[in-house]
């Protein structure tokens, strides 16, 4: 049997995660990232080693340039592109994250388009489709107001997109044509609003 890239174990190759693996961003991508995270904002990187613990754990390969930033650069800074705190190190859950079960980031995003339940009448509260979009295939990447959270999603055909989650609904980030991790960051360095 083939080693996956990154020396994964063929347990990471879940079904819901594309079979062509992410190139390691170029450094120009990496620079960036270093740049827009000041060294005494950012908590220690993982290590390669430490992510690759992570995936098999969870069974996912996280999407790049991500993966390598949190590996190589930083794990988290409480300065970033989330309002509340910053960028969140991986796995961790922002204050007022909704105590909706596990997390299951290795498990299929249930999305594939933006839905606001709050307008759709055939949803319940209680609706376990929600409990879904909120804990399978996704981290969370930190929060804004402490009401809607930041998600960069790990399963699915929309893998490697960052999207907005509130209690009432679920949007890729700016719009259908989502931002990546790499997208997110500069937007947030720019100055920009997030809907601009």
């Amino acid at each position: 049997m083939r080693q996956p890239r990154w020396g994964v174990s063929s347990f990471c190759q879940h079904a819901a995660v594309t079979d062509t693996r992410d190139q390691r961003p170029g450094e120009a991508t990496l620079d960036f990232l270093r740049s827009a995270f000041p060294s005494e904002w950012r908590e220690p990187a993982l290590g390669h080693e430490a992510v690759v613990d992570w995936e098999q754990e969870n069974g996912v390969v996280l999407p790049e340039p991500y993966r390598t930033f949190i590996a190589e650069v930083s794990n988290g800074s409480s300065l970033g592109p989330a309002g509340d705190g910053g960028l969140q190190p991986l796995g961790w859950l922002p204050d007022g994250w909704p105590d909706l079960g596990p997390r299951q980031p290795g498990e299929p995003f249930p999305l594939e388009a933006a839905w606001p339940w709050e307008d759709d009448e055939s949803v319940d509260p209680e609706d376990p489709r929600i409990d879904a979009v909120f804990n399978k295939g996704s981290i969370v990447l930190g929060s804004e107001d402490g009401l809607s959270f930041w998600l960069l999603l790990t399963t699915g055909p929309r893998r490697g997109e960052v999207w907005m989650i509130a209690d009432v609904g679920a949007v890729p980030a700016p719009s259908n044509q989502a931002w990546g991790f790499e997208e997110w960051v500069r937007h947030w360095h720019t100055g920009n609003g997030w809907w601009d």
